[in-house]
């Protein structure tokens, strides 16, 4: 019998690095949501359908065998086919024999990128709120991450903000746009700000783009690689999963110079050693589909945006109408409740809908009264949800957690 070790000898084993992290809340969000038997709009799990082209390339591909390693930076098909939609696009010229590579998902590319291209030790800023795996995957790959907050509504950019949270240490910008909690498009007047910074500061700009095609209200996208000269110091990461509703499938790629590019192939090659082969025919597929595919998504997606902006008002929240993206930011704090934990378990336990804490997107108290909602949900049960979150009364969901001791409020 195999003597089980004391759990104090058994966490000697653990990286220094990871004290202090843990799973985040859009996870376990998910799982409270899957035991209650509700309503997931907390991770962005995007559970639409597969546009059956890219389902079907990727069938084919996995019936003819098509199953071995592919080069760590992906089949020159579909880097061919990336080069071209970046050129009409995002305004970016990119070689695909040495300035693209197709990454583990977006994530993926972002952890190949850090650890490729910055030092143990660097600072590397981050605007809040921010997605919590731009921070946690900064923190593995040794970085110190830094922070700069956005104010809601707006959460407006400036150039003096920007210079005030830099660094001695800080070599690197993320720019998420579409932004993933705030749903906020960085605009060119930003941008430029942050072209000015990098090049006065040498700074690395890391752009995380993968809602690109999700946006709203005529809003155009804008690549900070295309704006103030940025390319030669920047990278450039899009993702497929949200364009063709296959999460699962953990399919990205990045864009930047090749000296850039070769180090992040290398990374990515030690790392993961190449995405999935038959998925990468999946969708290449997809990169033939018509413009009409990508404007009658944004379309639907505004459509079910206005329809949960509306059954959040009716149930006493503020919602942040987000520019693009497929989430949105509400303001809880006429709720009650102690904090954004408390309203989030009050709505799935009394309402039958999950959401995720705005705490799980900022380091101090700005979160504590927002709550993020996800609307990539099918149109039923999008529907049901906003039914269930119209018919919420935050005050009785209150009295009861304040009877059970849960809340301090």
């Amino acid at each position: 019998m195999t003597r089980r070790d004391h759990p104090t000898t058994t966490m000697n084993f653990v990286a220094d690095r990871l004290r202090g992290l843990a799973q985040s809340d859009i996870r376990r969000m998910s799982r409270e949501s899957d035991r209650a038997g509700a309503i997931n709009l907390g991770q962005g799990i995007c559970d639409l359908p597969t546009p059956p082209a890219v389902a079907g390339a990727a069938k084919a591909a996995i019936d003819r065998n098509d199953s071995i390693y592919t080069y760590p930076e992906g089949h020159l098909a579909l880097r061919r086919a990336i080069a071209e939609k970046v050129a009409r696009d995002n305004d970016l010229q990119a070689r695909p024999d040495g300035e693209i590579v197709v990454t583990v998902g977006a994530t993926g590319g972002y952890a190949a990128a850090v650890n490729a291209l910055l030092n143990p030790g660097d600072g590397i800023l981050i605007m809040e709120p921010y997605y919590g795996y731009h921070v946690n995957g900064a923190v593995i790959a040794g970085l110190e991450p830094q922070f700069l907050t956005l104010a809601p509504p707006e959460f407006t950019l400036t150039e003096q903000a920007l210079r005030a949270a830099l660094r001695p240490n800080t070599r690197a910008i993320v720019v998420c746009t579409p932004s993933n909690p705030s749903g906020k498009m960085f605009c060119r007047a930003e941008l430029e700000a942050v072209a000015r910074v990098a090049h006065d500061r040498d700074l690395l700009v890391i752009s995380d783009e993968i809602y690109e095609y999700i946006r709203y209200d005529g809003r155009p996208h804008l690549s900070p690689a295309a704006v103030g000269g940025l390319w030669s110091r920047s990278v450039t990461i899009m993702g497929l999963s949200k364009t063709f509703s296959i999460t699962g499938w953990r399919l990205g790629y990045t864009v930047a110079p090749e000296p850039l590019s070769q180090a992040i192939a290398l990374v990515n090659d030690l790392y993961y050693v190449c995405a999935p082969n038959p998925l990468q025919h999946g969708v290449l597929a997809g990169f033939s589909l018509p413009s009409t595919y990508f404007a009658r998504m944004a379309s639907d997606y505004q459509r079910k945006r206005d329809r949960l902006c509306g059954a959040l008002t009716e149930a006493g929240m503020s919602p942040i109408v987000p520019d693009g993206a497929y989430y949105v930011l509400a303001d809880v704090t006429d709720w009650g409740f102690a904090t954004a934990h408390d309203a989030a378990v009050a709505l799935l336990e009394h309402g039958g809908v999950a959401s995720v804490p705005g705490s799980a997107f900022y380091r101090g108290g700005t979160g504590e009264g927002l709550l993020r909602f996800c609307f990539a949900k099918e149109d039923d049960v999008l529907e049901e949800a906003c039914r269930r979150i119209s018919r919420f009364r935050p005050r009785g969901a209150l009295a009861t957690a304040r009877r059970n001791g849960q809340t301090a409020k």
